[in-house]
C-alpha cells in the first residue's frame, strides 16, 4: 500500500520510499524514515496535496510523492 492510498484517520508504518535522489532527500529530511509512525489527517477536495502527522509535525505532501512511499497500515 502507498501512502495516497490511505484514508483520513488511518495509520501505518513508513516501509520504504522509491524515489530518485533528490526527492528522496527531501521525504527523509521532513522525517519520512523508515519505521516512522504517519497518520493522515486531511485530505483537499482533489487530494492533493494530503497532510499527514509525522513526528509531531503536520505536513502536506503532493500526491506525486506519495505514490513514491510504501507503508503498512496500523
Amino acid at each position: 500500500m502507498y501512502l495516497c492510498d490511505m484514508k483520513v484517520g488511518n495509520k501505518a508504518v513508513i516501509k520504504n520510499i522509491v524515489a530518485s535522489d533528490n526527492i528522496k532527500r527531501r521525504l527523509l529530511d521532513i522525517g519520512m524514515i523508515e519505521g516512522t509512525n504517519v497518520k493522515c489527517v486531511l485530505k483537499s477536495p482533489f487530494s492533493d496535496p494530503t497532510a499527514y502527522l509525522i513526528r509531531g509535525a503536520i505536513i502536506a505532501i503532493r500526491k506525486e510523492d506519495c505514490n513514491k512511499i510504501e507503508v503498512d497500515l496500523i
